[in-house]
């Protein structure tokens, strides 16, 4: 389940942060389905590989990908495969801590779909300075940070060792990991962080911030990062 729109960034930054292409040049076209069905029309993704590329079937990062793409981890075999894949983090970067507060309320104001209809996630992606560089929103987490990373895939920008992740539920699992794979040294969430969370982000080096709400927040890992002014 999605919400329709930048459809091409959600299938690039599915295959990239489910560890099955490494680069956009992986990549050699994305098109909408040409069925002549009503009920498929640009609700089907088809995406061409380059030719040569090796897909490692041996490498036990199998997944069921006839599950919709936000349903997370419940498609993966093993948790444990996800950790076998993923490197950590080794960003000197920082920001501010001043910078963290000001971000709930650009994500918010960005969000357009869901001031009509309050019911969609949001994922942004900052700079060091605060600055909102891209959101997206859908009614899956997952998707949304999907939707933000391919973007930042297709337009040659990965990694993103220079940026800060930004979304408005829950810091769960499956979003630390895909920071991880685009190489995002930091990630807030307005929520809580699971617990599985918080585990990836130390053992990945990765900052993870949650209740990102007016002037107050919880680090849960790596605090170095978030420098006082």
């Amino acid at each position: 389940m999605r919400t329709p729109g930048h459809d091409f960034e959600l299938a690039a930054g599915f295959l990239y942060t489910e560890s099955l292409i490494t680069s956009g040049d992986d990549i050699e076209i994305i098109a909408y389905c040409d069925s002549s069905g009503l009920s498929s029309l640009q609700n089907i993704v088809n995406v061409r590989l380059t030719e040569g590329l090796d897909l490692d079937a041996e490498s036990g990062w199998q997944r069921n990908f006839h599950a919709n793409a936000s349903c997370g981890l419940c498609g993966k075999m093993t948790i444990e495969s996800v950790r076998q894949q993923v490197q950590p983090l080794n960003s000197g970067f920082h920001a501010n801590q001043g910078v963290f507060y000001k971000l709930n309320d650009q994500l918010r104001k960005a969000q357009s779909v869901f001031e009509k209809t309050g019911g969609l996630h949001a994922a942004g992606l900052f700079d060091e300075k605060g600055e909102l560089l891209i959101i997206r929103e859908d009614i899956g987490r997952h998707n949304a940070v999907d939707k933000v990373i391919g973007h930042a895939l297709l337009a040659d920008l990965v990694p993103l060792e220079q940026h800060i992740l930004m979304v408005s539920g829950r810091a769960s699992f499956e979003i630390v990991q895909k920071a991880l794979f685009a190489r995002i040294p930091i990630i807030a969430a307005v929520s809580a962080a699971s617990t599985l969370a918080v585990d990836l982000a130390e053992e990945g080096n990765l900052t993870l911030i949650g209740f990102m709400r007016g002037q107050s927040m919880a680090v849960y890992s790596c605090p170095e990062r978030v420098h006082r002014e």
